[in-house]
């Protein structure tokens, strides 16, 4: 699933470069005048500058420059509030300025005629300025060549047709974090170059007819947006990114019919409120019908748009869904991650709508779906015909919820059927998820793992972590050990006899930290480790011939807090230093005294050579004296018993 995220951030990041290719500053051919506490632009600049940043400065003014192969202009961070009409006229060549986090909302009249020469700008940041409405309209009048607009962080309450008449050449614009409400009809539609729009951060309640065909990229997160819906026509939309999160929809978005939508974002939304997946699509087409004036409820609007939707990542964590909406998301036969984290469900059972009133349960497939995080849920069921439908499931994020692993289906009541097993049990089989690389069971109070819970698996890792009562029963990892490769047992309380572990001869990464364990088992010795992690055991020392054979391959072990016998410490010889990173941390006991292993490896201190011999000595004195006394009391005890006896002799 980190993969897929990171291929979409770096998807998000190429689009935005490319579109805001002019906004990114160099550093200015010359010297820098940024952070220089300057109230005026200084005098005598060299004419042959191209770039200039005065950014973060006091300066209140700008006068005339005379700087005609100026291509970029940094003012941003400044006081700048006046501008005198004159001041960019020997700039014929500037095309990237940058007024942002000025009070420009002053001296509007004359600020905006000094602008207004300025025809062949193209980028143009006057963000964080206070600007209303109208202010912002007068500073876009003559910008034929503007390609990009930042308006971060003003006053804007309304959008019109009129605000962008004159730079229709706009290929991104943001306006976020504004106070926008209302947007005109026709306001974006013309802009016929427009790819990027970011509409983040405001007051926009309804997308009722959604129209912008040549946007790639949408953003209208944290806004109070309650639905989208976009009219169904045959016009082909290029829209590839929209984010809807952090609003307040109740349904998924009736996207346009033609479409490459690509990455759909509905986190922190109240989608799946309406309790049942059924409800809620009838809501939805209802609300489109309604919206686009339709006389009859037509077909599902819906999931006919969804089916065409070549989406490959949705995000619907931070939701309400109380059930899984099995027959909406197996629609998507592109889709490769799904994050449905955070949300209400207890259980996946298999409620789908069957084509006939009798007859088995309708055959839904998620074809393509790699990735599927449902982290803090509440599950507790998982049913094996959800299982059966992920056909390429590759990782499953489980983390913090009530899921107990079954045992391989050939150890569990092998006279019953799969979907039988699956009625009558609370427990998960994970046995027919064959392409299953990546498990994480941490936090799910899991109490038993059994003999081949993971047989025909594919894993490669596995996180069992903060299960603080669970038993590994022996061969309990046996189906998953010539495949794994990280294995996480960490804070599960487990003692070294609890501790089964088979030969696993592609485990690089162990991580058995936060337990109670005093030995590790022999069975590691035919494992690559590359990474161990022992920290907050009860390890006295290591097995010195263990440390030798995992050297070899080891590059990272973490030994802090346990308490080692500095005595016993053969098994650092097998290790060089770099490999123990937290050595300064890690403390040994003398005997007598508790110090820094660091400190002690480094003094050559007698504490481990002088004292066997004194403890040698020790004991034989001890023994002495103790004989000694021993003979003095049979002495006076046999002196007393023979007295005795001669008396009565008498």
């Amino acid at each position: 699933m980190v993969s897929r995220v990171f291929s979409h951030l770096l998807l998000l990041r190429s689009l935005i470069c490319d579109l805001y290719g002019g906004m990114t500053h160099d550093e200015p051919k010359g010297p820098s005048w940024k952070n220089q506490n300057l109230y005026f632009v200084p005098l005598a600049l060299d004419t042959r500058l191209r770039r200039l940043d005065l950014s973060n400065n006091f300066i209140r003014q700008l006068h005339p420059l005379a700087l005609p192969y100026l291509e970029q202009l940094d003012l941003s961070s400044n006081q700048l509030d006046f501008i005198s009409e004159d001041a960019f006229e020997n700039l014929a060549r500037l095309e990237d300025l940058n007024l942002s986090r000025n009070t420009l909302n002053n001296n509007i009249g004359r600020n905006t005629k000094a602008l207004r020469s300025m025809s062949g700008l193209k980028t143009l940041d006057i963000s964080m300025n206070g600007l209303s409405d109208d202010a912002v309209q007068q500073y876009l009048r003559n910008k034929p060549s503007l390609n990009h607009l930042k308006m971060t962080g003003n006053a804007l309450r309304r959008l019109s047709h009129e605000m962008f008449k004159e730079s229709k050449g706009l290929r991104s614009i943001a306006i976020d974090n504004n106070l926008i409400s209302v947007i005109e009809r026709g306001t974006f539609e013309p802009l016929r170059r427009l790819e990027m729009l970011n509409l983040a951060r405001n007051n926009l309640a309804h997308i009722c007819d959604f129209k912008l065909d040549q946007v790639k990229y949408l953003n209208l997160s944290r806004n109070s947006v309650e639905f989208f819906v976009a009219r169904e026509d045959e016009q082909l939309y290029r829209l590839e990114i929209l984010d809807l999160s952090h609003n307040r929809l109740l349904y998924f978005p009736i996207v346009p019919k033609m479409n490459h939508l690509k990455y759909l974002h509905l986190q922190n939304n109240m989608v799946g409120a309406l309790y049942s997946e059924p409800i809620m699509v009838s809501h939805a087409n209802g609300l489109y019908s309604e919206l686009i004036r339709e006389r009859i409820v037509q077909k599902n609007k819906l999931h006919s748009n969804w089916r065409l939707m070549p989406l490959i990542y949705i995000d619907l964590s931070y939701n309400h869904f109380r059930s899984f909406p099995l027959e909406t998301l197996s629609l998507l036969s592109s889709l490769e991650t799904l994050n449905i984290s955070h949300n209400c469900l207890q259980s996946i059972a298999w409620n789908v709508r069957n084509d006939k009133e009798s007859g088995p349960p309708r055959k839904l497939f998620f074809s393509s779906l790699k990735h599927l995080d449902m982290q803090s849920n509440g599950l507790v069921h998982i049913s094996p015909l959800f299982f059966n439908a992920l056909t390429q499931v590759e990782t499953l994020n489980l983390q913090d919820n009530s899921v107990q692993p079954c045992g391989s289906i050939s150890h569990l009541l092998r006279a019953q059927s799969t979907q039988a097993m699956g009625l009558n049990r609370s427990c998960v089989v994970f046995d027919s998820l064959k392409t299953l690389k990546h498990l994480n069971l941490k936090e799910n109070n899991v109490e038993t793992l059994h003999p081949s819970t993971f047989q025909k698996t594919s894993l490669v890792s596995l996180n069992l972590a903060r299960n603080s009562r669970m038993v590994m029963k022996a061969g309990a990892l046996e189906g998953v050990r010539n495949t794994l490769e990280s294995l996480i047992i960490s804070g599960v309380n487990m003692s070294s006899a609890d501790l089964s572990l088979p030969c696993m001869p592609k485990l690089t990464e162990l991580n058995v930290s936060n337990n109670r364990l005093d030995l590790l088992p022999g069975s590691l010795s035919c494992s690559p480790l590359r990474e161990l992690d022992l920290r907050n055991n009860n390890f006295v020392s290591l097995n010195h011939s263990l440390i030798l054979a995992l050297s070899v391959h080891l590059n990272l072990m973490y030994v802090s807090g346990n308490l080692f016998n500095c005595c016993d410490s053969k098994w650092l010889t097998s290790l060089q230093a770099n490999i123990l990173p937290n050595i300064n941390e890690t403390v040994c006991f003398t005997g007598d005294r508790n110090v820094l292993m660091t400190g002690y490896l480094n003094e050559t201190s007698a504490d481990c050579v002088a004292r066997p011999q004194e403890s040698r000595l020790g004991q034989l004195i001890g023994i002495v004296l103790f004989l000694s006394v021993i003979s003095t009391v049979l002495i006076i005890f046999t002196r007393k018993v023979c007295c005795k006896d001669t008396f009565y002799i008498k």
